[in-house]
């Protein structure tokens, strides 16, 4: 059984843990499947937006595929989730990213 299938079949008893639908998110990055990766990490973010380290890869994704504007609205979302949950690595992590889509 590959990874993905481990990770739905955890998803299947669990449907909400925001671990499994970011490991999961990206195992979907490393095979390109961008849509599917997309999808669980705003899933991760509709049911935990204090889930810092998903920003950072969903708003790489979006830069990816040239949607800037979502990508820096990403950002800004995530920079405040990080601030509040006093997550200075992920915060300097959005920063950079956010400071390379800006200028």
């Amino acid at each position: 059984m590959d990874r993905i299938e481990k990770l739905m079949r955890f998803l299947e008893q669990r449907p909400d843990d925001v671990f499994v639908l970011h490991a999961l998110a990206l195992e979907y990055v490393k095979l390109g499947d961008e849509p599917s990766a997309r999808a669980r990490f705003d899933r991760v973010l509709a049911v935990d937006p204090g889930h810092t380290g998903t920003y950072y890869h969903l708003a790489k994704l979006l830069e990816r595929n040239g949607e800037r504007e979502q990508a820096l609205h990403v950002c800004e979302k995530g920079m405040e989730a990080c601030r509040r949950a006093g997550d200075e690595h992920a915060l300097r992590e959005l920063r950079s990213v956010y400071e390379d889509l800006v200028y």
